[in-house]
Formats: structure tokens, C-alpha cells, sequence
């Protein structure tokens, strides 16, 4: 919205005279009469100065202010760059909070060097891509709760058919189920509908950022574009908590409601005193794989960090667990909730407690297991060399889901972005989709069997045991 306010000259304010302003100085943050503008563009120290028409000001007057190039805490103009933690800071914030942080910069210099198209750019997809996301999630919901309306719908009329069958002594149980059916679905309901107006609540809040991004850069300093960029991104990283809040909840299930009829119903229809209900009204959750692909880079600050030193890197153990097994571990990872799977040589494959206790031993994936990985909360997969094969399986249901078969021995094995990345013999890395479909191949030479690798951004890496070397490649 423009502002009908007049804003005045700052240096003739200064001379305690009062002249309307023609022209806006990002940079000195102050409105310009024509007089000191022709000045202001002869001064060697103000001529590259970014100016705009008044006009244009005022009509971009709050989303400018939104950007703040002064410190909040300390009043004091943002001067200096923590790169450590990715903020600009003041002088008293480095004396504070950011004296032993390495590689303060001058602000101006990094704003310099900063590509804030490429991150507008980046930000910007980002939006969309989260967006793309609750859209979806938002467009499931929606199909959930009329599947549910159908479903509530036929377990009434499920009801309603048996009542016919039997006499009148049943018609307070038929209110009875119909009662707790309209108790469980208006919670479950409720609580979609819920869910669904707070993701429409934040994809309107998405759009409004987006709509922001799109013009921080054209009406405001570099500085203010900087800052502008460095504060919708954070934004978007609060959004992005939030989905990744969603997929890790019971908020990303499918619920269903069904009706468990008495297997009994037929044939006691002759004892009806012995009838005590029709059956219970359950919620089901199905969990939906609603991924989404966001990666919010902060790709300006990011170009800031030093790239490390192997040499100058030091490791701290923060938390040392006495696992419960006598035996040589093959592989093992520690799952999203806490708790741990332990591949044993031997093949077994043991579900630890997040303190290292044994829970259960999943006997329900017999073979000689090697390498294990996670794909989503109740889901594993591992690999089966003698077998030549990779299984899938729920950890919550104790079942194989998915067997999928190779013509040799697999061995290392690692999930990332759908798709699993599997060594198989000495020479090759294969990825593949969650059908076994091969995506992309990769031929090695390792001296020894492929059993250890990492698969992320493209890139593996894996061990060669008997070439004492850790290797890296991209898998294009």
C-alpha cells in the first residue's frame, strides 16, 4: 500500500528546514530533495549509491522496513559477518556472542561477493516446492475426509442391514454403535479439518513471502536485498521444520474408520440376550509417503564457510551406549525414533532400545543378513549376499513387504531421496527404486566386496577394505 505521508529531506531536516523529498538513498537510508540529490551524486563517497523515486518509496515503504540493517539487541549498525553461524552482527555482537567464532568478515565485503539472484532463486523454488507440498497433502486430507463420509456412510448402513435381520430387542445397540461411529469420526473429523485450514493458514503465508522475494531485489540497497533474503529464509526454514514436524506425526496418516462385526452375529442370531454389541468402531492410520523435495540452502551464506581441513577436524563423543550383544556387528544404524538395529556376522538382526537394551530379535526376516538401512519410520531394508537379494521390511507389522532379487551377492546398502544404493560384487553400485527398477549404475574397481557405502547428494561413498581407502564418486 503507498504511503500519502510526505516524506521530508534528510540533510535539509538536519538545517532545521523542511523540504519534501524527491528522491530515496537505500544506502543512507534517508529521502533527498532535488538540491541535496545533485549533491549527493557529486560526493565521491555517495555517488554509487543506490537511489529510487520517492514514489517508488512509498509504495515499497513497509516491505523496506521489514529489513532492519541495524542490530536489534544492541543498536548498532550490522557492520560484520559471522559465518560460523551465518548472521550479520554488530560490534558488540562479536565482543558478546561471536568472539571465538573463526572468519569474521566485513559485512560490506560479503555482500559484495554474495549472488543474491542465485538465492532469491533458490528460496523461491523452495516456496514452491513446500507449497507443491501442502497443496498435495492438503488435496489428500480433502480425499480422506470424503472417503471417510463414504465410510462412516456404510458402516451405518452396515448397521442399519443387520437391525433388519434381527428384532426390536437390538435397536439400542444399533444407537449405541451408531453413537460411538459419530463420537470417533467427528474427532478424527474434526481434527482433519483442523489440519487442513492450519496448512491453508501457511501456504497463504508462503505466498505472501514469495510475493515478498519477488521484490526485495528490485526496490531496495544490496544490503537490504542481503538481509531481506537472509530473513525469508529463515522463514522458509521455520516452514520447513513444520513439514518435516508433519511427516514425522501421526498428522501425515491417512485415518480410516471401519467397523469389526461379531463373527458371532449369524450364528446366534436365535440367542439375542447373549449379544452384548455389533462391534467396535476403530481409526486406522495409514501412513502416505507424501515426500517432500525441499532443501532450503541459504546458498548466500553458505558460499561464506571456509571449506574444512580433514587434518584440523577433531571428534567428541557425545553419548556412549553399552549395546546388549556378545557378537561382531556387520552393520547398524539408529533409527529416526531412538532405538537401534544391529545386523550381527552371523546374519541375525536385533531391534535395540534407545539405552542399548535388546527389544526383540525380527525372526520374521530369516537368512544371513548383512547391511541395513532406513527408509521411513516402520520401514528397513537389507541387503542378503548369499541370497542375492534386498528385503523390505515393516518393523510396527513384523512382515517382508518387498523381496527384490539381483544376479549376485549385494552387500552395502544406504537410502536417500526415494531410491536405494546397493553395492553388489567388487565393481559396480547400482541405484534403484523402492520397485528394484534400476535408476543408475556406477563401475567401480574396489579389491574387495562393496560393504560398506554411504549414498547423499549424488554422491557415494564407500570402503575398500583390502585398498585401505575410503572413495568418493558421483553417481551422474
Amino acid at each position: 500500500m503507498a504511503s500519502s505521508k510526505p516524506v521530508p529531506c534528510g540533510p535539509c531536516r538536519e538545517e532545521k528546514v523542511n523540504t519534501q523529498a524527491d528522491i530515496w538513498c537505500n544506502n543512507c537510508d534517508e529521502g533527498l530533495c532535488s538540491t541535496c540529490s545533485s549533491h549527493h551524486k557529486r560526493i565521491k563517497s555517495s555517488r554509487d549509491h543506490k537511489t529510487i523515486d520517492i514514489e517508488n518509496y512509498t509504495s515499497h515503504k513497509p516491505l523496506s522496513g521489514l529489513f532492519k540493517a541495524e542490530c536489534d539487541a544492541h543498536s548498532q549498525q550490522f557492520n560484520l559477518y559471522c559465518p560460523s553461524h551465518l548472521t550479520p552482527c554488530c560490534d558488540e555482537c562479536i565482543s558478546t556472542s561471536h568472539s571465538k567464532c573463526p572468519g569474521i568478515k566485513s559485512l560490506a565485503s560479503v555482500v559484495e561477493k554474495s549472488k543474491i539472484e542465485k538465492s532469491k532463486e533458490s528460496v523461491e523454488k523452495d516456496i514452491n516446492s513446500i507449497t507443491h507440498f501442502l497443496d498435495k497433502l492438503v488435496n489428500n486430507k480433502s480425499g480422506n475426509l470424503k472417503r471417510g463420509e463414504q465410510q462412516y456412510e456404510t458402516i451405518k448402513q452396515s448397521v442399519s442391514k443387520i437391525r433388519n435381520e434381527i428384532n426390536k430387542y437390538l435397536d439400542h445397540l444399533e444407537e449405541k454403535l451408531c453413537k460411538e461411529a459419530d463420537t470417533v469420526w467427528s474427532k478424527e473429523k474434526s481434527k482433519l479439518t483442523s489440519l487442513i485450514t492450519e496448512i491453508e493458514d501457511r501456504t497463504k503465508q508462503l505466498k505472501e513471502m514469495q510475493d515478498d522475494l519477488k521484490t526485495v531485489t528490485n526496490h531496495t540497497s544490496k544490503l537490504q536485498s542481503f538481509l531481506g533474503v537472509h530473513l525469508i529464509e529463515q522463514k522458509v526454514h521455520l516452514f520447513q521444520r513444520y513439514v518435516e514436524d508433519i511427516e514425522d506425526s501421526e498428522s501425515d496418516c491417512d485415518i480410516d474408520i471401519k467397523i469389526k462385526q461379531n463373527d458371532e452375529i449369524d450364528k446366534i442370531l436365535k440367542e439375542l440376550q447373549s449379544i452384548i454389541s455389533f462391534g467396535d468402531v476403530t481409526v486406522i492410520k495409514i501412513e502416505k509417503s507424501l515426500k517432500k523435495k525441499t532443501s532450503v540452502s541459504m546458498e548466500v551464506q553458505k558460499q561464506l564457510q571456509e571449506l574444512s581441513n580433514i587434518q584440523n577436524m577433531t571428534m567428541n563423543i557425545e553419548t556412549r551406549i553399552q549395546i546388549d550383544t556378545m557378537k561382531k556387528i556387520s552393520d547398524m544404524i539408529c533409527l529416526m525414533d531412538g532405538r537401534f538395529i544391529i545386523v550381527e556376522l552371523d546374519g541375525n538382526v536385533n531391534l535395540l532400545t534407545s539405552d542399548g537394551k535388546l527389544e526383540k530379535q525380527l525372526l520374521a526376516i530369516p537368512g544371513e543378513a548383512w547391511s541395513v538401512t532406513q527408509i521411513n519410520k516402520n520401514t528397513i531394508a537389507i541387503t542378503y549376499p548369499g541370497e542375492g537379494v534386498i528385503k523390505i521390511f515393516n518393523i510396527k507389522t513384523e512382515t517382508v513387504t518387498k523381496i527384490i532379487t539381483f544376479d549376485r551377492a549385494c552387500w552395502g546398502l544406504s537410502y536417500s531421496s526415494d531410491s536405494l544404493v546397493v553395492g553388489l560384487g567388487t565393481d559396480e553400485i547400482r541405484i534403484i527404486d523402492l520397485e528394484g527398477n534400476t535408476l543408475k549404475l556406477m563401475q567401480v574397481g574396489s579389491k574387495s566386496f562393496l560393504t560398506r557405502l554411504v549414498y547423499c547428494n549424488e554422491r557415494v561413498i564407500y570402503t575398500d577394505n583390502v585398498g585401505k581407502a575410503v572413495l568418493c564418486g558421483r553417481i551422474r
